[in-house]
């Protein structure tokens, strides 16, 4: 499991970091499942050292990346039995990179990272707030939701968290859509504003408790861009079987950079499989992807 401890040594930001931005073209202890891609339009994105950045609005269509980092991801995407989705976007704001499948998905437990949040701004760490990240124990998610007030009043206060992470789309319902799982783990959550909300969550105010959480998830979760080898990692995993059949596995996540910068990350993929390993065996093929092309992701720091 990766950790602070293995974070590689910084180098120094000498200039201007030019990055090309993307494409169009996860029992339930996450909680949900089940859409359209985006269409394809090319930006540059530059970051240069010292300059400010604004945190970028979700609501705008995903950004692609460059024609080569796109055919790299592709061809590896190719090579694996079940459909993958990923999405960066640098720590601090930045434009979002997005790969391969984008079909609106629902949250599982990855909605347990904001749902903690709003917990603690109201009553401060608890017990349940570290099993709901550490071990992504449902019973402990659910006490949470339920120390925020009535369904309705939980969903406008985790709802407003994903608005402070720039996350300017997502409506976490107050009724339960599939009678046998959380009312939260069914909120739809796109990849891109997935991704969008875990670049920002290290800057906002009061998360840096949940984000220490994530750095060290229990095994259950320690897949995907968890499975990066020496590198810094934050991240919280979620699944559970779709309505269509089949199961959705996702992953959010904060990476560190060889320089020290971070990205914020979201991927998912969509198997034909009756549990969740086919599907973090996926994403485990997407975050060794991530791994070698380390020097091409976009990364950013809190300003």
């Amino acid at each position: 499991m990766a950790s602070p401890g293995r974070q590689t040594r910084t180098r120094r930001l000498l200039a201007s970091a030019t990055v090309a931005g993307v494409v169009a073209s996860l029992a339930a202890c996450g909680d949900d499942a089940t859409g359209t891609r985006s269409s394809v339009a090319t930006v540059v994105v530059t970051e240069t050292a010292g300059a400010e950045s604004t945190p970028p609005s979700s609501a705008a269509d995903p950004h692609a990346a460059d024609e080569k980092l796109t055919a790299s991801f592709n061809a590896m995407s190719r090579t694996l039995s079940s459909p993958v989705g990923l999405a960066l976007v640098p720590v601090g704001g930045g434009a979002v990179m997005t790969f391969g499948d984008q079909s609106p998905q629902v949250a599982w437990s990855t909605i347990k990272v904001p749902l903690a949040v709003a917990a603690e701004r109201a009553q401060g760490p608890t017990t349940e707030e570290t099993a709901a990240i550490v071990n992504s124990d449902n019973a402990a998610a659910e006490t949470l939701w339920e120390s925020l007030g009535s369904p309705t009043a939980a969903a406008a206060a985790v709802t407003d968290v994903l608005r402070d992470g720039g996350d300017e789309r997502t409506t976490v319902p107050s009724e339960k859509l599939r009678p046998e799982f959380s009312v939260f783990g069914q909120t739809t959550w796109r990849l891109s504003d997935a991704a969008t909300f875990s670049g920002n969550l290290p800057c906002m105010k009061g998360t840096a408790h949940v984000v220490s959480l994530m750095h060290d998830v229990a095994g259950n979760q320690q897949w995907g861009v968890e499975s990066i080898e020496g590198r810094e990692t934050a991240v919280k995993g979620g699944w559970g079987p779709s309505v269509s059949g089949g199961y959705l596995v996702r992953q959010i996540g904060i990476l560190t950079l060889r320089d020290g910068r971070r990205v914020g990350v979201a991927m998912s993929t969509q198997t034909s499989a009756g549990s969740m390993e086919p599907g973090t065996a996926a994403l485990n093929s997407v975050a060794q992807w991530m791994s070698r092309n380390l020097a091409s992701l976009p990364g950013g720091r809190c300003r």
